[in-house]
């Protein structure tokens, strides 16, 4: 995130704006802050909108946050005729697809981040966390806490293409050692009530459980409380992943005996996003100095980094709402 966030600022320092320049209209479709991690999303969409306000008069972004699907749908088709310059997109599932395929065939400059849409060539940029080394760093350290012996939970999201590849990857490395078994995989839906509720059908299906892998705070979380109320002790560590400020505060106060490591899914890329948005439909290039690639990249990563006490200071934000 710091190279991304330095990237932009160059491209704003050595780009400059036009004051001459038409208002540029810039249309983002999100969802609602259903949990945690998506009502931090929600507010860096928000800071966007208020710091582009600041940095250029020239740029009218519009925000618009879904409950569900269908009403993601119905937004990205209503900014579409309002004639927007560019889209962002963060999808709930892939089913938003032809809306955004829609707009793209239009002429409009598309990115998209995160869950995706599931047919390439449909976007300008893709911008996506690490979701392959998010979920077997994460998956690594908890198999280290356990002492490479254990049988585990894993607690997966939301059917989409990053989740498959979450759980994928937590799998691949759980099967380089003998000594892990997967009792399960539940899917949680990215929601801490949820998992709550499939903890508990887990807790009195499996008398012995060592380790609980979510891939998000929020999960893990539910997970937990659902896991104390029984009084049990069986559990030596929870992995989960987002930074949930919440979660980075007991890691680095060394607070919380279940927890001992995060990894990083910036809620930040949204934002990002946004600014890719404004200079992709500007036309603009990236900074000379970059040599021989002159264009806006098509896919970006953000990478993980797994979050430990000895670092965790570095990734705690009291400003988001979680």
């Amino acid at each position: 995130m710091k190279y991304l966030a330095a990237l932009i600022l160059a491209l704003c320092v050595t780009m400059g704006v036009q004051a001459a320049e038409p208002t540029l209209r810039v249309g983002v479709s999100m969802p609602s802050a259903t949990h945690g991690w998506m009502a931090n999303a929600n507010y860096w969409a928000n800071k966007a909108k208020s710091d582009w306000a600041g940095w250029d008069a020239t740029v009218d972004i519009e925000l618009k946050f879904s409950a569900t699907s269908n009403q993601q749908a119905s937004d990205i088709e209503d900014l579409v005729t309002k004639n927007v310059d560019a889209l962002v997109v963060f999808p709930h599932d892939t089913s938003v697809t032809n809306v955004v395929e829609a707009a793209f065939n239009k002429g409009i400059y598309v990115v998209v981040l995160d869950r995706g849409v599931s047919k390439e060539g449909i976007y300008d940029i893709y911008i996506t966390g690490d979701d392959y080394n998010y979920a077997r760093k994460g998956m690594k350290y908890l198999i280290d806490a356990l002492g490479g012996q254990g049988d585990v939970l894993l607690i997966s999201g939301v059917p989409s293409p990053i989740d498959t590849i979450r759980t994928n990857a937590a799998k691949e490395i759980a099967a380089e050692y003998p000594g892990i078994r997967i009792l399960d995989t539940q899917p949680g839906e990215w929601n801490r009530q949820r998992t709550l509720a499939v903890m508990e059908n887990m807790l009195q299906k499996y008398p012995k459980i060592d380790g609980v892998f979510t891939a998000d705070d929020d999960m893990m979380l539910g997970a937990m409380q659902a896991y104390r109320e029984t009084g049990r002790s069986d559990i030596k560590s929870f992995v989960g992943g987002g930074a949930l400020k919440g979660v980075v505060k007991e890691i680095m106060d060394d607070s919380n005996p279940l927890v001992k490591a995060d990894c990083t899914y910036p809620p930040s890329v949204i934002a990002t996003a946004i600014s890719y948005a404004v200079f992709g439909a500007r036309g603009e290039k990236l900074n000379p100095y970059i040599y021989q690639v002159r264009a806006m990249p098509s896919r970006i990563i953000v990478p993980a980094e797994l979050i430990t006490k000895e670092n965790a200071a570095d990734f705690y934000n009291p400003d988001t709402p979680f």
